[in-house]
């Protein structure tokens, strides 16, 4: 096969090379490690089977997620109060590095872990701006069915 070449590069080079792999590993890294967020949106979907909850910051980006079935919760027991809480302590958890402090909550559903997941924000140390509330609400309705004849 034959002798191998080495190649010995300068000092120089060599830091070069490693503030290259630096600059690499700064811009891939995850979007929550690096930046420090002040103003962020929650979004609350509360249905009858499931909790699932959306942190995004103020362009729309999502920064982390969660709901009670990805915590392990099953069956009818994802949509209770109690896991909306737990799936809000775990959306704080991932929050910490960010330093994310003033949101606003946005809610849709009927499910009955919306209220509880509002007030586990608040009690999570998050400062609540505003809540909306975006359920569709029908205005009409469905064509209703035709006249029975017997």
């Amino acid at each position: 096969m034959g002798k191998k070449k080495v190649l010995k590069e300068t000092h120089d080079q060599a830091i070069k090379a490693s503030e290259k792999v630096e600059a690499a590993l700064v811009k891939t890294g995850s979007k929550s490690s690096g930046k420090q967020l002040i103003k962020g949106a929650v979004y609350i979907k509360a249905s009858f089977n499931n909790t699932i909850i959306t942190v995004t910051d103020a362009a729309g980006n999502a920064i982390a997620w969660a709901s009670a079935g990805s915590l392990g919760f099953s069956g009818p027991k994802k949509a209770t109060p109690f896991a909306a809480s737990k799936v809000v302590a775990a959306i704080a958890e991932k929050l910490k590095k960010t330093g994310l402090s003033s949101v606003e909550v946005f809610v849709s559903g009927v499910g009955s872990g919306r209220d509880s997941a509002i007030r586990s924000l608040a009690n999570q140390g998050f400062m609540i701006s505003a809540i909306r509330d975006l359920t569709p609400i029908p205005h009409n309705g469905p064509r209703p069915p035709k006249v029975r004849r017997v």
